[in-house]
């Protein structure tokens, strides 16, 4: 039985813990909206790449905050996939946002403090009344610090590169175990250490270690803090 009360449930961590399967599932589950703010911040990625905005991996800033309000992000959901895809100035560019590419400059370019402002305040307005399973990385902290309920995900490093790297093998593309590590490491690095909103777990965010866990095992884990707090 699904709980009355519509909550906001922020979920943070690392990139490759399977935060996101397990929002889009607790959305599901719950009859709530899902929200993908790291998409959002990879698709302002995609359109300063495609503007050669990014030199060596180094985001210019100036023209990257000129850029912004150039840049206009949403979701539509898409019937065939069951997910809300990300549009990007009226192209659908779910797919483009997932590629190696991307990911190598998305934390330098959400560690920008003008693009982490434009998009917080995009993320506030979508889940003003509630009803969202939002992730991320500075959701619990930045975004909705006063969330109903604030999970944070974590997994073995092992996992989260074995993860990352069968799922870019699902869509065609082959990297090398050490590629995806040395990835995921300095992703973390800059992650955590960025001076603006940078992940760190809040006091109050319940732990959930996905390392051996079924996605099954997962929700469940989940729902039963919902239910715990939406009473």
């Amino acid at each position: 039985m699904l709980p009355e009360k519509k909550i906001t449930i922020a979920v943070d961590g690392y990139s490759s813990c399977g935060k996101s399967t397990l929002a889009k599932a607790l959305a599901k589950s719950l009859g709530y909206t899902f929200i993908d703010s790291g998409a959002m911040y990879r698709g302002v990625t995609l359109y300063c790449m495609h503007h050669d905005l990014i030199d060596h991996g180094i985001p210019d800033k100036e023209a990257v905050e000129k850029a912004l309000d150039r840049i206009e992000l949403h979701f539509e959901y898409n019937p065939d996939t069951q997910i809300s895809e990300l549009i990007l100035n009226g192209e659908n560019v779910e797919h483009q946002i997932r590629m190696p590419n991307v990911a190598a400059n998305v934390s330098r370019i959400a560690a920008l403090k003008s693009v982490r402002h434009k998009l917080v305040e995009e993320q506030r307005k979508i889940g003003a009344n509630g009803g969202i399973v939002m992730d991320g990385r500075d959701i619990g902290s930045v975004v909705f610090p006063d969330a109903e309920l604030k999970l944070f995900v974590t997994a073995a490093p092992e996992i989260r590169a074995q993860r990352r790297r069968d799922e870019l093998r699902s869509k065609g593309v082959e990297i090398s175990l050490d590629e995806v590590i040395a990835n995921l490491m300095e992703r973390d690095l800059i992650d955590s250490t960025r001076v603006e909103s940078p992940l760190i777990q809040v006091e109050d965010a319940i732990v959930i270690d996905t390392s051996f866990l079924s996605r099954e095992e997962q929700l469940s884990e989940a729902l039963q803090h919902v239910a715990a707090v939406a009473q």
